[in-house]
Order: C-alpha cells, then structure tokens, then sequence
C-alpha cells in the first residue's frame, strides 16, 4: 500500500529529521520525500499493513509541520 501526502517541508535537513521520527513510530514502513514537486510530497509505503494517515498527520502536527492526505485524482481523456 502506498500513501501520498502533500507538506510544508521545504529543507533537506527537516525532510531527514521526519524520516528518522516516522520510522521510529513505523518501522515497517518505508518513506521518503520529493522536495523538488510543488506539493512537498512525502510517500510512505507498506506491504502488508495498511497506512495510518492520522498518526502521521499527528506527528508532523507536535513537530510544527502541515500534512494531509494528498487526494487520488482520475483525469478522464
């Protein structure tokens, strides 16, 4: 399972530090950000459970960060 979310981490530094958080919170998952796309984006994935966007959302929340659920859009041609 993989879960898309937009933030305001604009630095590498921060980006390296909510790596470390949200991999002590959630050794299973596997995350990593894209701080070159407009939206910030953070990626984190799963295999076999599925993610807790709340607690992630919560954690960016204590640190001083913004973080939500980037929305699934279907462009028809």
């Amino acid at each position: 399972m993989v879960e898309v979310f937009k933030t305001n981490i604009s630095r590498n530094h921060q980006a390296e530090r909510m790596v470390i958080l949200l991999r002590k919170a959630f050794p299973v998952y596997q995350v990593n950000f894209d701080l070159e796309d407009c939206d910030k984006i953070l990626r984190v994935k799963t295999r076999n459970i599925a993610v807790d966007p709340e607690n992630i959302i919560q954690i960016f929340t204590d640190y001083g960060f913004q973080c939500e659920v980037l929305a699934d859009t279907v462009h028809e041609v």
